[in-house]
């Protein structure tokens, strides 16, 4: 029989006022043309990725947790601003659509740095690219041609977003992806909440 294992990532979640506004979007750029090619992500399950982990055992997510939980000391709750629309790696041979993050961005990126390098000691290995902190809208399909590529580039830099809401983190959660015919569905395994300031209420 073989161990088990679980496809793992580490990431900050939404609030759902902010996936309402990200369903907006994606529906307003679908109905201007942006559907054919692109696989758009369901806004209910964008999150903020830290650190993708891949299949882990699953004697192994309790030290994950207790690594998060080092890493997350003396890092107090603090707020990130959503605004503007953007892809990867240029408008004319898109790959990915992406809305961008702002805000207390050195905050979170001491946060990241931190739970890289937690788990990193854990044996998992480094990110090969530097941290780029940003919520996935939309990949493009392999098959798709340099035109539609092309058509999104344009769609993404003609549209403007601005959250009237932002995200106000006040946890890390090591998260559960199984993927499914229809697309992946995410849970929590564990969260581990950030220190510094006791009323986290203000940053919701």
């Amino acid at each position: 029989m073989g161990v088990e294992t679980v496809r793992s990532f580490v990431a900050i979640e939404l609030p759902d006022e902010l996936k309402r506004e990200l369903n907006e979007v994606v529906g307003q750029l679908i109905s201007a043309g942006g559907e054919t090619g692109v696989k758009w992500v369901d806004p209910q399950s964008i999150h903020l990725t830290l650190k993708f982990l891949g299949d882990v055992t699953v004697d192994r997510l309790d030290g994950i947790t207790a690594a998060l939980t080092e890493a997350t000391r003396k890092i107090p709750c603090f707020r990130l601003s959503v605004a503007g629309l953007g892809v990867f790696p240029n408008p004319r041979r898109v790959r990915v659509a992406w809305v961008g993050v702002s805000g207390e961005t050195d905050v979170l990126e001491r946060l990241q740095w931190r739970v890289e390098s937690a788990l990193i000691r854990l044996g998992f290995a480094a990110e090969s690219r530097r941290f780029t902190p940003h919520l996935t809208l939309a990949r493009v399909r392999e098959r798709a041609s340099p035109q539609e590529r092309q058509r999104l580039g344009q769609l993404v830099d003609s549209t403007n977003f601005e959250s009237r809401h932002g995200i106000g983190v006040d946890a890390v959660h090591l998260m559960r992806s199984q993927l499914t015919s229809q697309g992946a569905i995410y849970s929590r395994i564990s969260s581990v909440a950030l220190e510094g300031d006791n009323d986290n209420s203000k940053y919701r």
